[in-house]
């Protein structure tokens, strides 16, 4: 299995960063995250508009190729039925645990058939900064997801809310591991958060996550290019 090197900055308590390029040897995506139970089934109501089928547990946890991962500025996708979602990652790496910001953007057609398969059908864009989780464990809950979505020339909030609103990433993490090997090399996508207006297609999505107690923020974008589906 080949890993999927990312060019990361991980910055440490002190605030000190350093540049890695980190070997991603497993990728997954944890869905269905909410710890509110209405919330989450809110988030099924939005899927399932568009025919996706209701989860057989929640959470949930599909496993991507690695080489999904981006941390590019452009992606491309086939057709014009896709989307993003701010979710933040966690990511295990020379022994400890660091935090960061991604959007799972996923096919929205080929979910309404099958979510696993339309996981691996776009890249997961993922920001370059990471935070030492143990800087932020303290105040986690006050951790706030943010997107914006550049649909028709206009720039519009699409998610806003606490990371409180998905599990903690010590359940999350102890969940994943009934099943699968939590280790260095692993990144995770952690859930995400209602959508303003309804799921749907943007131009350029961007993506943040911001510490309100340590005044700083992690952010990214990245524009969609759509290739044609000629069937």
């Amino acid at each position: 299995m080949s890993a999927r090197i990312l060019p990361l900055f991980l910055e440490g308590p002190d605030t000190e960063r350093r540049r890695y390029d980190a070997a991603i040897e497993q990728a997954v995506i944890a869905g269905w995250t909410g710890r509110d139970s209405a919330a989450v089934e809110k988030h099924i109501a939005e899927l399932a508009v568009l025919g996706v089928k209701r989860p057989a547990t929640t959470p949930i946890f599909y496993r991507v190729a690695a080489a999904r991962l981006s941390c590019e500025d452009t992606i491309e996708v086939l057709g014009e039925a896709s989307s993003g979602e701010v979710e933040f990652v966690l990511l295990q790496f020379e022994g400890r645990l660091w935090v960061g910001a991604g959007s799972d953007h996923t096919d929205r057609e080929v979910e309404a058939y099958g979510v696993s398969v339309s996981k691996q059908m776009c890249e997961k864009p993922v920001a370059p900064l990471f935070w030492c989780y143990d800087a932020v464990a303290p105040h986690w809950d006050k951790l706030v997801l943010r997107s914006y979505a550049t649909i028709a020339g206009q720039r519009v909030l699409y998610q806003e809310g606490s990371v409180a609103a998905m599990r903690h990433p010590a359940d999350l993490i102890a969940r994943y591991e009934k099943d699968g090997r939590w280790s260095d090399g692993t990144m995770m996508f952690c859930g995400t958060l209602a959508v303003h207006g309804g799921v749907r297609p943007a131009e350029r999505f961007e993506f943040e996550l911001e510490d309100p107690v340590r005044e700083r923020k992690i952010r990214h974008g990245y524009s969609i290019i759509s290739l044609p589906n000629l069937g």
